[in-house]
């Protein structure tokens, strides 16, 4: 089989298929050469619950986690058992190369996949290696993660989309064992919500960033000026010195993501819906993907098993278009969520693993009559073609 991209699904997907006794055949994993195909190092974050076969990889992580109001109060929370990780991706990068180059049956290939095509054995990538030479591969399946041709039509259609800074101050500034998840203590755009997001690695050190959800990203300048204010005028960090930035757009939309191009080729990671609409976490939705994959193909694979559940789908496409139309205020429900529910169950519902019964007992902590009129009227919205897709790299 081949796995195309080198990205947070395809290393994933390669990590489980070359498992210690894993039964899967022979995997070619296809990774972009180095050049403007080859994303930058950036960070994932995700909720873990023990032991997971990426701890090595894993560079902090945290047991509480703070949310700021735009009142400025906070609300300090322990979700035990689970923690918050934090992966930068040459680290996942390395540890699945090491897993891949202990398994006979594996070999990562350098090159840019051009086409896939399907065939009456399976499918066909063609790729141009570094040289500019033509290759040829033929799998009985095919995984491909790289961006999809066009976004699908949707209903409600916004995007999470940030600027980070790897930051160093000149004295300790933040605590190493707090994560700030949300921090409305920021100026809220006209349409949307905005927020400032802090992943402390040190005394001096952390990664703090500036987060929309809104319909379009902004300039690069634009970022720097949020930043620079909510540096200097929320968290008051004195001097301090940028040692590395980062920044992406996440996909929020109720369009419904097709896992399978063809027959024997099949879309996994964001491309094939794994990013979850209304918070924009995938990291852990594209691993719960991988293990499934990996756990039927020994049986053959008639289709991708999806990465969220219908409930929690329709769910997010209710907030989606709550968000959207203002009927709920963004930062009063977020900030409510995390004052009035538990955190491990509020946690594993933005994950998607609640009940129906935990879900019920969060719903009446929401503006209950805003989210039926939403409800209600969205069977009847039409899906739209985008005006231009935002694909981009995940944090979480």
């Amino acid at each position: 089989m081949i796995i195309i991209g080198g990205g947070a699904a395809g290393l994933s997907l390669a990590h489980e298929l070359a498992a210690p006794g894993s039964a899967a055949p022979a995997v070619t994993l296809v990774e972009a050469p180095e050049g403007p195909l080859r994303p930058p190092e950036r960070t994932w974050c995700y909720w873990g619950h023990g032991p997971d076969g990426l701890d090595e990889a894993v560079s902090a992580s945290w047991s509480r986690l703070r949310v700021h109001g735009p009142d400025g109060r906070a609300v300090t929370v322990t979700p035990a058992p689970l923690t918050y990780r934090m992966l930068r991706s040459t680290d996942f990068e390395r540890l699945v190369h090491a897993r891949l180059a202990r398994s006979p049956g594996v070999r990562i290939l350098r090159a840019t996949a051009d086409t896939v095509h399907g065939t009456p054995e399976g499918a066909e990538v063609r790729c141009t290696t570094p040289g500019g030479r033509a290759l040829s591969l033929s799998a009985r399946y095919v995984f491909d993660s790289r961006p999809v041709p066009a976004p699908p039509t949707a209903r409600t259609r916004l995007v999470q989309h940030f600027r980070g800074w790897f930051v160093r101050t000149d004295t300790d500034r933040f605590d190493p064992g707090v994560a700030e998840l949300m921090d409305f203590r920021v100026p809220q755009p006209r349409h949307g919500l905005a927020f400032g997001y802090v992943l402390p690695l040190a005394a001096d050190r952390a990664l703090v960033e500036y987060t929309e959800f809104s319909r379009t990203p902004l300039t690069t300048e634009a970022y720097d000026t949020a930043l620079t204010r909510y540096a200097r005028d929320v968290l008051a960090l004195g001097g301090f010195t940028v040692e590395a930035a980062e920044q992406g757009a996440i996909p929020m939309t109720d369009g419904r993501f097709t896992r399978r191009a063809a027959p024997s080729v099949f879309r996994i990671g964001t491309s094939g819906g794994a990013t979850r609409p209304a918070t924009g976490y995938t990291f852990a939705a594209v691993r719960r993907q991988s293990r499934a994959i990996a756990a039927a193909l020994p049986g053959g694979l008639a289709t991708v098993p999806p990465p969220h559940g219908r409930r929690a789908l329709a769910l997010d496409a209710v907030l989606l278009r709550a968000l959207d139309t203002g009927r709920i205020d963004g930062p009063g429900f977020f900030t409510g969520l995390f004052r009035h529910v538990p955190p491990e169950r509020l946690l594993r519902f933005l994950d998607g693993g609640t009940s129906p019964r935990e879900e019920w007992t969060i719903g009446l902590r929401t503006p209950v009559g805003a989210m039926l009129r939403t409800a209600v009227e969205l069977p009847f919205l039409p899906r739209r073609p985008p005006p231009a897709p935002h694909q981009g790299d995940h944090r979480r």
